[in-house]
This record gives structure tokens, sequence and C-alpha cells, in this order.
């Protein structure tokens, strides 16, 4: 059974760094495209927007209001992803979703979530 495990989330003040990570044994990492999530502001339901997207270390995209301040890297040797964040902002309160997505679109896994709350 595969299951993505997201941790590292916590309460950290203004401009602070947090670097979350999502554990995923049982996965090949190299065979899937990786991606940090969060809830669409202000939509209700399961609405997430893309925060990050690892595809390669040479293949990385990032949303507009992250750009520059998160680093999404992965250890394919431990199966892991990451989420470094620095300078955060209250505005990225949220609960953070890891996802797993074969390169062929067929499947798609996501992690239970690790929250993080930013204070002003």
């Amino acid at each position: 059974q595969v299951q993505l495990v997201e941790s590292g989330g916590a309460l950290v003040h203004f401009g602070g760094s947090l670097r979350p990570s999502c554990a995923a044994p049982g996965f090949t990492f190299a065979d899937y495209v990786w991606s940090w999530y969060r809830p669409t502001p202000g939509k209700e339901g399961e609405s997430r927007e893309l925060v990050a997207v690892f595809r390669s270390a040479d293949d990385i995209t990032y949303a507009k209001d992250v750009q520059g301040r998160f680093a999404i890297s992965g250890d394919a040797t431990r199966n892991t992803l990451f989420l470094q964040m620095n300078s955060l902002k209250p505005e990225d309160t949220a609960v953070y979703y890891c996802r797993a997505r074969t390169r062929d679109f067929e499947n798609i896994y996501w992690g239970q979530g690790t929250q993080v709350v930013v204070s002003s």
C-alpha cells in the first residue's frame, strides 16, 4: 500500500522559515511528478491551488506568490519531498498537501496535509 505522509508544519512568526516534508514509502520517486498544494483562499470545499511542482531537479515550477521564497526539492534515495519555506507571511497560513502523480496522468495520490500557521 502506497501512502504519502507529510510532516513539519508548525506555528511560526512572520518572516520565519519552515521545511515541511512528504515521506513516500513504496513509491519509486523518479516515476512521479511531485507537487505541493494548499487550499484556494476564499473558495469553499476541496479546491486547492498549486504551490510548487517538481518534475525533476531541472524542471520546477512555482506559483507566482511563492516564487523566490519557497523551494521544492526531492531526495530520491529517501523517497522524500521537501518544501523549504522562507520569508513566511500570514497569508501563507494553510494546510499544505503533498501530491504524487504518475507521469502518464493515470494515478494521483494525496497526503493528509500538514498545518502551517504564520503569525503576524
